[in-house]
């Protein structure tokens, strides 16, 4: 599904997705009435949308019984908004000024059940990291720190594999480590878990 409220942008972005041999778009929406109207008889598994309105089309989708993943496009990015919507449920964030290519990508990312996370996000998380007192990721050991951080990322055990220079069957058993000690099933939980323990440690220094 498509939600976007300028028409030109939207038709274009219809165009793209449509070209895609494996996507089928089965909604173009201007609002979050519309696109909540269309849940009645649709169930994508991947919504498309404008990143503004993602506070209002969250709650009221997931209230409305829709389970599937959200990806938003922003035309800038801000860190801290970027953190505090992936904490509440978006799988990922595009830029409307990325390629084609990369928004294609992180959409197969997301509907696989990844996180898609843009790199400015992910410094604003290192950079917090450091002073966090998150016996969860402070007590996880080098090789679990540097497959998180993989996962952050985007990428897939084969490309932390090779970022890290161990075999992916070694990425697979420290990601299921990383499951077993955050209470996690899936990759994209592991990344909310942590974005929203960021938000709460955010929230208590401020």
């Amino acid at each position: 599904m498509l939600l976007h409220p300028q028409m030109l942008f939207r038709t274009s972005l219809a165009r793209l997705l449509s070209s895609e041999r494996d996507f089928e778009l089965v909604a173009e929406c201007s609002n979050a009435v519309e696109a909540l109207e269309s849940l009645q008889d649709k169930r994508p598994e991947v919504i498309l949308f404008d990143f503004g309105i993602w506070q209002d089309l969250i709650s009221q989708a997931r209230d409305a019984g829709y389970a599937g993943k959200f990806l938003a496009i922003a035309e800038e990015i801000d860190a801290a908004h970027c953190v505090r919507a992936l904490s509440h449920g978006v799988a990922g964030v595009v830029l409307g000024c990325d390629s084609p290519a990369r928004l294609v990508q992180a959409i197969r990312m997301v509907a696989s059940g990844a996180a898609w996370v843009d790199q400015d996000v992910i410094q604003f998380l290192a950079d917090r990291y450091p002073h966090h007192e998150d016996v969860r990721f402070e007590t996880l050991a080098e090789r679990e720190q540097a497959v998180l951080r993989g996962i952050l990322s985007g990428l897939t055990n084969r490309k932390i594999a090779d970022r890290i220079g161990a075999s992916e069957s070694t990425v697979k058993a420290t990601l299921q480590q990383l499951f077993d000690k955050t209470g996690v099933r899936t990759r994209s939980q592991l990344v909310r878990i942590m974005l929203a323990d960021d938000a709460v440690h955010s929230n208590q220094r401020s």
